[in-house]
């Protein structure tokens, strides 16, 4: 077990804050990371966004328009490639890593994306699916931190998979969707915008 570099003992939660760069003042949420679901294997490949650079600040009219944010909430355009070869799909996901939940927060998962689409705009392509948020909402959910919290980090993820469909419909939770897509993955792709209020 770690110990706290101050007393010896085991961090308290305004430790793990102070450690991951977080303001001070939010212990009440405490912090940890949650696990990647990455394959070590995977291969990276490139993603890019005419809404979003890397490490931005997300655009308010991709906010959320619930809870108590009066966002657009316009889904992030992409545009990727370089994918591995053996490509026979694509999922994309938006998570927070940062939401005060223990687990995260899923935003937006889409699957079964055919693998001669490179780019994702307004509209999905014939046969994919828009999948289920952590709001219970099916499609994209926009941030929407707590006011005063830590800086939060929306990573937006494009997977290449072994498979054409996950066989899953839109009603499946976004944890299970994961899950199940973490068996497929060949290559992966990120972009990460930044909210805070």
């Amino acid at each position: 077990m770690n110990t706290s570099p101050r007393t010896g003992e085991a961090p308290t939660p305004a430790d793990a804050s102070d450690r991951t760069g977080a303001a001070t003042g939010l212990a009440r949420f405490g912090y940890s990371e949650v696990r990647r679901g990455m394959p070590d294997t995977a291969q990276r490949f490139t993603v890019t966004s005419p809404d979003l650079r890397d490490g931005d600040p997300l655009p308010a009219d991709h906010w959320a328009d619930a809870f108590d944010c009066t966002g657009g909430n316009r889904r992030v355009r992409l545009a990727w490639g370089g994918a591995p070869q053996a490509t026979r799909g694509y999922a994309i996901t938006m998570f927070d890593p940062d939401a005060p939940t223990g687990a995260g927060f899923w935003h937006w998962l889409v699957w079964d994306v055919p693998a001669g689409h490179t780019s994702l705009d307004a509209a999905l392509p014939a046969g994919a699916v828009d999948g289920t948020n952590d709001l219970g909402t099916v499609g994209y959910l926009g941030p929407c931190p707590p006011v005063g919290d830590r800086l939060h980090r929306y990573e937006i993820t494009v997977y290449a998979l072994d498979v054409p469909t996950l066989g899953l419909p839109a009603s499946t939770p976004p944890t299970i969707a994961a899950f199940t897509m973490s068996c497929h993955i060949l290559g992966y792709a990120r972009i990460t915008g930044t909210v805070r209020r």
